[in-house]
């Protein structure tokens, strides 16, 4: 299931003097946010090439509700482009919860304008991404499993390069590397349903 964040404007003017500059040369045909109903089956066939099993809702929202969830589950005050949350507590059969993906969409168009492609492709990459965090993948720490799959799935699902892949070419390029690589999250110290990643 896809949600809008309602302070998400998803027709709002672009995020950026750059992005809109961008836009208007032709450059980058959309950055306006796709509607759940031409996301969602992405979504369900991602989570069948991941292999994932039981409910996924994805948030896409603002770089103000990422920074805020960041702090909470990871400890970092900053905003990113995606967080994973797995269930902690998956429910047996039909009702099974695999988990919630939160994905900024602000950050994803200024990244869509970075790589050249329309807002849709960026957030598949980060729906993508953050399926395979709550598949139990970490790239921080898995070394370079998650990329290996990451990559294998790119190719089958048809996207562009990922966000493994290119904070690892920021880094050997000598460029200063951002926050582009999703996370995941120690849980939050209250109880809760899900854990973040």
């Amino acid at each position: 299931m896809i949600l809008l964040d309602p302070e998400l404007d998803p027709d709002s003017t672009l995020a950026s003097a750059n992005a809109r500059k961008t836009a208007a040369s032709g450059l980058v045909k959309n950055l306006r946010v796709p509607s759940t109903r031409t996301l969602g089956p992405f979504l369900a066939q991602a989570q069948d090439a991941v292999g994932l099993n039981g409910q996924v809702t994805v948030l896409l929202t603002t770089d103000r509700t990422l920074r805020d969830l960041n702090r909470r589950f990871r400890g970092k005050d900053e905003a990113t482009d995606v967080l994973s949350f797995p269930s902690t507590n998956p429910a047996p059969g039909p009702e099974k919860i695999a988990g919630d993906v939160a994905i900024s969409v602000e950050t994803a168009r200024r990244q869509a304008t970075e790589q050249g492609h329309a807002l849709g492709v960026e957030l598949r990459v980060l729906m993508l991404h953050g399926l395979l965090h709550l598949a139990g993948y970490d790239h921080e720490t898995d070394t370079g499993k998650m990329q290996r799959r990451e990559r294998q799935l790119r190719a089958r699902l048809g996207l562009p390069l990922g966000l493994i892949e290119r904070a690892s070419r920021n880094r050997s390029s000598g460029s200063r590397p951002r926050n582009t690589a999703g996370g995941r999250a120690a849980p939050e110290r209250t109880k809760t349903r899900r854990r973040a990643r």
